[in-house]
């Protein structure tokens, strides 16, 4: 019977197969375009190969303390359970999802040279410390990216069956045995691919260089980019730094494909987890601190944008709401884009002999510049209609493939998780088609196509790229409403600005993941 299956695989490797074929478009198309523009290829600097050295170093210790930090964080949000736990969740999620120059400004009011915590190191009679410069780079994204790897490591340990856990109470295992039985291969599955995915946001990092670099010893590729196209609109030396760092990004995607390990837990019966190793004092003392913390850390900047915003929010312009109902209907289809791409994706990847090279072209839009993307797609598209009008369907299209990696680092755990439980059984049965997709796939990756969904719109949301090179009075999200408010000094508006974005940012998020959440 399980022969009946193999008409479907076809369909699933033909899907698969045009939603990779779009991603290489994607990656390839506006780059050839820009080196097309280009005259000459010129060798790179000094000035260059400093910026690659920078944006190494800073992407790789940013990511490596996100991972570190999101581990412990996320194991004690998972054994624990409290009134306000599903808030503190969604709420420790916000600083990725906040566009970056509202939040570096949240963080400058904290560790700023005016912000809180130098106010109070000047209080006990200490040197006020600089954030610019490479720690503040690094600090920023750590702010970015511990919400990331908290969430995607909470998915990790949720897809644990209880049962797991009441096998490992029956056996009278220590908080150490369950950390070696049960966490580790979790951990060892999942951490690999989420340390790409930071180590690439951070690679391509644009505005955190720009606000927070201090200079031309802490400039980033992806700056070093933009300062070839803004003011010297070398094209051809801004090609060839999109091809380094393509090329940089793309190994890296290759190297955590094949680090990564299923962490074959077997199928549970969704029973909700209770930790019988977590009971004692000294555990859920340090669950609590970690929480804090962490807490504190990642809510204070939040928090200083919301006091600054509130008294303005209901006096904002007329064009600051039509640009905020022009963001949500992007974020809409963007949404349903990106799950349409990512969910043949990640199936065709988690079948058997499944396509790894559909995973790491799923990484691939991680490695490309927003700067050389859309100035390419520009170049491509300009013969054929005014930029006005290509504004907001190019900007769908760019954020859908945006987010496209971090849908598929979300699902396709899970989905690999799903083939190895009911794959076979589901074959012998001969289900396959619209039948298997409803009753066997969407219940069991209910849960990350939510957060996915909440992810991908939120980040739609908050996008400041493609939108500033198409986007005129009629056609500009609320970002862009936003920074051009912040650029007439119209600061009153500009805060109450920031924070409807960061509400509308963190309601449709919310949304999107409540309705697949359940007890994640």
């Amino acid at each position: 019977m399980a022969d009946r299956a193999q008409p479907v695989s076809l369909g699933l490797r033909l899907l698969s197969g045009g939603a990779g074929a779009a991603l290489l478009a994607f990656v390839l198309m506006p780059l050839i375009a820009v080196i097309a523009g280009a005259e000459g290829w010129p060798r790179l600097g000094p000035q260059d190969w400093a910026a690659l050295r920078f944006t190494l170093s800073q992407a790789a210790l940013s990511a490596g303390i996100s991972v570190a930090l999101g581990i412990p964080v996320a194991r004690a949000l998972a054994r624990r359970r409290f009134p306000g736990r599903g808030l503190l969740v969604t709420l420790l999620g916000a600083p990725f999802l906040l566009p970056v120059i509202v939040a570096v400004n949240g963080l400058l009011a904290i560790f700023g040279r005016g912000g809180l915590v130098n106010d109070l190191l000047a209080a006990f009679g200490q040197d006020r410390v600089s954030v610019y410069g490479f720690g503040g780079v690094v600090l920023a994204h750590v702010f970015f990216n511990l919400p990331l790897s908290v969430r995607l490591l909470l998915q990790g340990w949720a897809a644990i069956p209880a049962e797991r856990f009441r096998l490992a109470a029956s056996l009278g295992f220590a908080p150490a045995d369950v950390a070696r039985h049960l966490e580790w291969p979790m951990l060892r599955a999942l951490v690999p691919g989420l340390f790409a995915t930071i180590f690439l946001i951070c690679l391509t990092s644009f505005a955190v260089a720009l606000t927070l670099g201090g200079g031309p010893r802490a400039t980033t590729v992806e700056l070093t980019i933009y300062q070839a196209f803004r003011f010297d609109f070398d094209l051809g030396r801004a090609a060839a730094l999109g091809l380094v760092q393509l090329v940089l990004c793309a190994a890296t995607a290759l190297l955590a494909a094949r680090l990564a390990v299923p962490s074959a837990f077997g199928a549970g019966l969704d029973r909700p987890v209770e930790r019988w190793d977590s009971s004692g004092r000294l555990i859920r003392g340090t669950d609590a601190g970690l929480l804090g913390a962490a807490s504190l850390f990642l809510l204070a900047p939040l928090a200083a944008v919301v006091a600054g915003g509130l008294p303005h929010l209901f006096d904002l312009p007329a064009p600051v709401w039509g640009a905020a109902v022009r963001s949500v209907q992007v974020a809409a289809v963007s949404t349903v884009l990106a799950l349409g791409l990512a969910l043949p994706i990640a199936l065709a990847v988690s079948g058997r002999g499944g396509a790894r090279w559909l995973e790491i072209a799923g990484m691939l839009p991680l490695a490309t510049s927003a700067l050389v993307a859309g100035t390419g797609f520009f170049l491509l598209l300009r013969g054929l209609a005014g930029p006005a009008a290509l504004a907001l369907p190019v900007t769908i299209g760019l954020n859908a493939m945006m987010a496209l990696p971090f849908v598929l680092r979300a699902v396709i755990p899970s989905a690999r998780d799903l083939q190895a439980d009911y794959g076979r059984l589901a074959d012998s049965l001969g289900m396959g088609g619209l039948a298997r997709l409803r009753i066997v796939t969407l219940p069991r990756l209910r849960r990350p196509l939510g957060f996915a969904a909440g992810l991908t719109a939120a980040l739609s949301m908050g996008d400041l790229g493609v939108i500033a090179l198409f986007a005129d009075e009629d056609h500009a999200t609320l970002p862009m409403q936003l920074y051009r408010l912040m650029g007439a000094y119209r600061t009153e508006d500009a805060a109450g600005a920031a924070l409807l974005l960061l509400l509308l940012s963190l309601g449709i998020f919310w949304l999107f993941d409540k309705g697949g959440r359940g007890d994640a």
